[in-house]
């Protein structure tokens, strides 16, 4: 949402409705709360606190009047179900941000499927207009909600962070990095797997809160069983204006998600010349053919394993090679202009009635 509000500005006023606390249920600091705070010159973001969030959404909604609501993703009771089913008079966009994708959908599977069927009877996929960031997406939600359902494909405003130097490389000695919410769907425990086996020395560094407690126990004990020639440290979570120190202290990034409906740390560690080790269930395929990377199959640690030896084994010069390669990559993966014309085609598109 930061990257939208900066790339596409021109004749649009923004009222960002959000909770005032973090993935992990800590309060954000230093916001004010239960008002409109400027946050551009065309901004503004509403930190609600706890207590009363679905009425003051439908509340600010009546007062403000706004011509489309942006729904972000699909689950939630007080940020996707409730405006989607109580704040009235105005076009609904509904952007479903990965979560029909089938690798998503094998998490909490009975919940989502009982939610998704009643979404049908209820008839809510002719009322609203469905955003998907690519055409892949966009075929998800057509098998869900059949034919009729109108969607539009506008894809991400990538956040660029600019070629970073990469410290000094041995050749048999890698630093790998991850940086992600520690659930299943990241799939770090794929990544310890897969090191039990390699022969580099390798440190591993991972940043990001802990969603889930108890995938990540299973994590910590896969570490401790790691043999001696590999070092993983957790750091929790890492501020915004620390990543790019983060990623200077590394070699590759890597990330074998399950799914990704774009993979934002994925693209700015491509853009920040780093190659990355992901899956095939991102839109960064085709890595190794660019040179900027490889894509495994997270069925098999060995590809992980392989991936991970494969750069462990070069020298400074041969990496410097795959480096430059991550960097162009980035570049040639994102026409800003095209996906400003998109998000414009959508936003004035007028209503499914």
């Amino acid at each position: 949402m930061a990257n939208l509000v900066k790339e596409f500005k021109e004749g649009v006023e923004y009222f960002i409705f959000c909770g005032d606390t973090d993935l992990n249920g800590s309060a954000l600091e230093n916001v004010e709360v239960d008002k409109w705070i400027p946050f551009n010159e065309h901004t503004k973001v509403w930190y609600c606190s706890p207590e009363k969030i679905s009425d003051s959404l439908v509340k600010q909604v009546e007062l403000i009047r706004p011509d489309l609501l942006f729904i972000i993703g699909m689950y939630s009771w007080h940020f996707n179900i409730v405006p989607l089913m109580f704040c009235k008079g105005t076009k609904k966009i509904l952007s479903t941000r990965g979560m029909l994708h089938p690798g998503a959908l094998t998490q909490k599977k009975w919940k989502k499927k009982i939610y998704l069927q009643l979404f049908k009877l209820l008839e809510y996929q002719y009322k609203v207009t469905f955003h998907a960031t690519d055409e892949e997406e966009g075929n998800y939600i057509r098998s869900y909600f059949g034919e009729p359902a109108q969607v539009f494909i506008a894809g991400n405003f990538p956040n660029k962070t600019g070629v970073l130097p990469f410290p000094k490389k041995e050749a048999g000695a890698l630093k790998l990095i991850t940086i992600a919410i520690i659930s299943a769907m990241k799939n770090i425990l794929l990544v310890l797997e897969a090191l039990e086996k390699v022969t580099g020395k390798v440190q591993y560094d991972i940043y990001g809160p802990v969603k889930d407690e108890e995938y990540w126990n299973e994590c910590k004990e896969k570490i401790k069983a790691l043999p001696k020639n590999i070092q993983v440290q957790y750091h929790k979570e890492i501020l915004p204006e620390d990543i790019k120190r983060a990623l200077s202290e590394s070699h590759v990034f890597i990330s074998p998600s399950k799914s990704e409906n774009f993979g934002h740390a994925i693209y700015e560690a491509l853009s920040a010349a780093r190659p990355v080790i992901t899956s095939h269930f991102t839109p960064w395929n085709h890595l190794k053919e660019a040179g900027a990377g490889i894509n495994v199959s997270i069925d098999y640690p060995i590809e992980v394993t392989e991936a991970i030896d494969f750069f462990a084994a070069m020298d400074e010069s041969e990496f410097a090679k795959w480096s430059t390669g991550a960097y162009e990559y980035a570049e040639k993966a994102v026409e800003v202009e095209k996906v400003r014309g998109e998000y414009e085609r959508m936003f004035l598109a007028p209503p499914n009635d």
